[in-house]
């Protein structure tokens, strides 16, 4: 009987990450709606993260709400409030007011590789529990994401094939270890998901949640993708990679310094940046109102700019 035979080495990860991250792993229900006018409710994920309670989601899933209820595959429903967002980086944090199960293990998206295999677990259209596998695509993506006040963007995020739908959003990416690397945020395209890594940087943007219930987080206004400095250049100036400027938005602190698309990003702040977690990590209150020396390449030569990056405004 098909039971009986042994499953190849691909199932067996794939299985074993399923039965240990999706009790971990609730379906969300947030009201939406203003009083007075129509209301209703989405639908989301989230992940366990801690022994006391914490839940990790989406900023997007939880928008403008300060409370829901978290289901788990268990049969156990629970209230949440909602302790902090951080629309930068889409993450949420949450406190359940009732048991939940033991927490999932956070791993670290810096040791991720592309083609590495990786699960998806979340609650698609409402249906708990689901699994879904596939590889890393690419690392260190940008995406811009709408909202009440404009565009926001989403750096440094994790592409991949997995396939997500929605109600996956706030729900786990896992390595073969069953470690959460990412939070899978949105579905960008047939075969695209995205998923915010699981860093140094992304952990101390939830500490800050936890403890503050926000994060003042310094804007630049740029998209941008890593790509390598032309050969002639590498050992001019020390640097194989840097950050290739994709979209400049229009009015934001890059653009009126002068950026523009095309230009190659090699330093900030006096530090080199080669990924889109090398700007993320100098863009927290501290930097807010300060200039901001950038070097760049263009058209061939060296530029330096000063950008002043203003308060990232919640959507």
């Amino acid at each position: 009987m098909a039971a009986d035979r042994p499953l190849d080495a691909y199932s067996l990860v794939v299985s074993g990450v399923a039965e240990k991250l999706t009790p971990k792993v609730a379906s969300l229900r947030v009201p939406r709606g203003a009083p007075g006018g129509p209301s209703g409710e989405s639908l989301g994920s989230g992940v366990v993260f801690t022994g006391d309670g914490f839940l990790l989601t989406n900023a997007h899933v939880v928008g403008r709400a300060q409370a829901g209820t978290a289901s788990f595959s268990d049969g156990t429903t629970v209230p949440f409030r909602v302790v902090g967002s951080d629309p930068l980086s889409d993450l949420a944090v949450l406190r359940a007011t009732g048991p939940t199960p033991p927490p999932a293990e956070l791993g670290e998206a810096d040791d991720l590789v592309v083609g590495q295999l990786v699960v998806a677990v979340g609650n698609p259209l409402g249906l708990a529990g689901s699994v879904t596998a596939g590889v890393v695509s690419a690392l260190g993506r940008s995406m811009p994401a709408g909202g009440r006040a404009g565009i926001r963007l989403i750096e440094d995020v994790i592409q991949t094939d997995a396939a997500l739908n929605p109600g996956n959003s706030g729900g786990a990416l896992a390595d073969a270890s069953a470690r959460v690397v990412g939070i899978n945020t949105a579905v960008a395209g047939v075969g695209l998901g995205l998923a915010v890594p699981v860093n140094t940087t992304t952990r101390r943007i939830v500490s800050t949640l936890m403890r503050d219930g926000r994060v003042r987080r310094a804007y630049l206004g740029l998209v941008t993708v890593p790509a390598p400095v032309a050969a002639p250049w590498r050992e001019r100036i020390g640097r194989e990679s840097g950050l290739r400027v994709a979209e400049v938005v229009a009015g934001g602190p890059a653009g009126r310094a002068g950026l523009r698309p095309g230009d190659l990003l090699l330093s900030a702040a006096g530090n080199p940046v080669a990924a889109a977690q090398d700007l993320q990590r100098l863009m927290f209150a501290e930097a807010i109102g300060k200039p901001l020396a950038i070097t760049v390449m263009r058209n061939g030569a060296l530029v330096d700019v000063i950008a002043e990056p203003s308060e990232l405004v919640a959507a």
